[in-house]
């Protein structure tokens, strides 16, 4: 049996993360993650992640080799064999390529294709062990298994983007695709957990492209009787945070970039984040936006959910080993946050010469209170950073 896994990002605005009705008659699970936004003067989001179970009768050897158009970019030769554990990535970005790199820790000597846009970053991607081809090159032969993390403002067509993703999985392995927790139908700051609600189709346009991703995922598993419901694993994270470059701050170390928002969405949902080295990545993220303005019409109380790249990735891949199927998980550290408490995290950690004055905002929709502590006994994993506090050094 091989295992689909769907992923999605939350986005900038007011999140709702995907809810998935497992079907009794599903060979799916469903996993849940958040995400983070980028400079968005919004509030993040979370993602999620779908999982499918594919018949063991796949038609495809994994051992065949991969071919691709000789102008896309992509250095592999017809020679090489597809191996057990070779990964597409959809999308190598931010979270591409936190996946790439703990994958080829996971799996010494696996190969990880990285389909792009673009040649723009292409000599990056195989510096990092990536082998990049551009969208549009096909690959001869399918692979076990694939990550979409492509976000869905780059293209006309997102679900078809998926779909052709998913003709590109052999069904050995593993289908992941990054989804958002702005599916969750919840803004009240209470609690939302693995099986809450998710909004109806025809509530927004930007949720009813991720509804209709994910049922191409969920088709994708092989179960088209319940095409309404998502067949796959969901895992939707929280808002993304990392650090591009430490600072010494009492002895503690403080990071440029406290946090990124995922903007992107991850639907297989199950999205991998690393820290990363350079610079520019710290001017990301809603608390810069917040920093600048000083003042800020928004609300103080809304909620927000954090969880730490390399925590989402960790998650992302403890998932997919499992093979679980009809399950949502959710990647979060279940230490849920204010915008207030936030800005309070930026002002305490001493980076920043600028302080942030405060939230005059009395409207607007409140946030979700995250909690994957299902996810969490279901897994057996733990995040390596708690909270965003301890991770800034700082006294929770």
């Amino acid at each position: 049996m091989g295992l689909l896994v769907e992923i999605r990002a939350a986005s900038s605005l007011p999140i709702k993360a995907l809810l998935t009705y497992p079907n009794p008659n599903s060979n799916s699970n469903s996993v849940r993650f958040s995400s983070f936004a980028t400079t968005r003067a919004t509030s993040p989001s979370l993602c999620r992640f779908s999982f499918s179970m594919a018949s063991s009768s796949s038609p495809f050897s994994p051992t065949s080799p991969i071919e691709t158009s000789s102008n896309s970019g992509l250095n592999a030769t017809s020679s090489s064999a597809v191996g057990m554990n070779d990964l597409l990535i959809v999308g190598p970005g931010v979270l591409g390529r936190i996946i790439a790199k703990m994958w080829q820790q996971e799996f010494p000597g696996s190969k990880i294709l990285g389909q792009t846009m673009s040649t723009d970053h292409h000599s990056e991607l195989a510096e990092l062990g990536i082998v990049p081809f551009v969208k549009g090159s096909p690959l001869s032969q399918k692979v076990p298994y694939v990550v979409f993390c492509a976000p869905p403002s780059r293209t006309e067509d997102y679900p078809g983007d998926v779909r052709i993703a998913a003709s590109n999985w052999n069904g050995e392995g593993s289908f992941l695709f990054t989804s958002s927790s702005a599916l969750y139908d919840k803004y009240d700051n209470d609690w939302c957990y693995e099986d809450s609600p998710v909004v109806p189709f025809g509530r927004s346009p930007r949720t009813d492209v991720l509804l209709k991703a994910e049922n191409v995922v969920s088709e994708a598993g092989g179960s088209s009787e319940y095409k309404d419901e998502l067949q796959a694993i969901s895992t939707r994270n929280t808002d993304f945070y990392s650090w591009a470059s430490s600072i010494a701050l009492k002895q503690k170390k403080c990071t440029e970039k406290l946090f990124q928002y995922l903007r992107s969405s991850l639907l297989t949902k199950f999205r991998i984040w690393k820290s990363l080295s350079s610079a520019s990545y710290g001017e990301k993220g809603a608390h810069n936006y917040w920093l600048a303005k000083g003042t800020v019409d928004a609300r103080p109380d809304h909620i927000l959910n954090l969880i730490h790249y390399e925590d989402a990735a960790s998650l992302s891949i403890a998932i997919m080993k499992k093979r679980l199927r009809s399950r949502i998980f959710v990647g979060c550290d279940n230490h849920p946050l204010s915008r207030q408490e936030v800005m309070d995290c930026v002002n305490r950690c001493g980076k920043f010469s600028k302080k942030f004055e405060a939230f005059i905002g009395t409207d607007g929709p409140l946030g979700k209170k995250m909690n994957n502590s299902k996810t969490r006994e279901e897994i057996g994993w733990e995040p390596k950073y708690p909270s965003l506090p301890a991770f800034l050094g700082l006294e929770d």
